[in-house]
C-alpha cells in the first residue's frame, strides 16, 4: 500500500488574525483544562478529506481551482468569531461565528460535493464555521464572554495534517484565491 496524506480544505488565517483570537480567548483556554491548540494551527476547516494517495492530489487541486473560480467574490470573506462553545462529545473548546456567511457555506458545500463526486470520502457533516481552541476539554464550569474577532480571507488552502508526538502539524499545500481580480477597462 502506498503512503497517503491526511488532507483538508481550510480558511487559513494570517498570523495577526490568529494572534487576535489567541488574545481574545486566552483566559478561557487557560481555564478549560484542555490541551491548547498552538496558535500557528488555528484555522477554519471547510472540508475534511481524510487519507488521500499522493497521485490523487492533482485532482483535489483542480477541484479547488474550479471552486475558487466559480465562487470568487469582489471582497474578502469575513468571519465574525463572536462566542465560545464547549462541544462536550468531541471534548473541544471552540470559537464560533454568530452567523456563518453564505459564501463560506457555499464554498464548504462545493468542496465537499466536488470531492465526493470525484470519489473521495469527505466528512459530510453540515458546515459550521468554528475554530478549535483546545482539545481534550472534559468540562467547563462557565464560558466567559469573548471579545469578538474578525478574520478576513482572500484565499482558502489545501492543508496537509501530520500527527507527531507533540500533536498535529499542519502545512499548506497550496492556496486558492477567493477574491476576483478587478476587470481592466478596455
Amino acid at each position: 500500500m502506498s503512503a497517503t496524506q491526511r488532507l483538508f480544505f481550510a480558511l487559513w488565517p494570517h498570523e495577526a488574525a490568529r494572534a487576535a483570537l489567541v488574545s481574545a480567548t486566552a483566559g478561557a483556554v487557560r481555564h478549560c483544562g484542555g490541551r491548547p491548540v498552538p496558535a500557528q494551527s488555528l484555522h477554519v476547516t471547510l472540508a475534511f478529506l481524510g487519507r488521500v494517495e499522493p497521485a490523487r492530489v492533482p485532482q483535489l487541486r483542480s477541484l479547488a481551482q474550479a471552486c475558487a473560480a466559480a465562487l470568487a467574490q469582489p471582497a474578502p470573506l469575513s468571519l465574525h468569531l463572536a462566542h465560545l462553545a464547549h462541544w462536550q462529545s468531541q471534548q473541544l473548546l471552540c470559537a464560533l461565528t454568530a452567523e456563518t456567511p453564505t459564501a463560506a457555506q457555499r464554498l464548504a458545500a462545493a468542496l465537499k460535493d466536488g470531492a465526493a463526486a470525484g470519489g473521495f470520502r469527505p466528512d459530510l457533516k453540515p458546515f459550521q464555521a468554528h475554530v478549535t481552541l483546545a482539545r481534550k476539554v472534559m468540562r467547563v464550569a462557565r464560558l466567559p464572554v469573548m471579545r469578538p474577532v474578525v478574520w478576513s480571507f482572500s484565499a482558502f488552502a489545501l492543508v496537509d495534517s501530520r500527527t507527531e508526538s507533540a500533536g498535529a502539524v499542519y502545512s499548506v499545500v497550496e492556496s486558492y484565491p477567493l477574491v476576483s481580480a478587478p476587470k481592466s477597462a478596455e
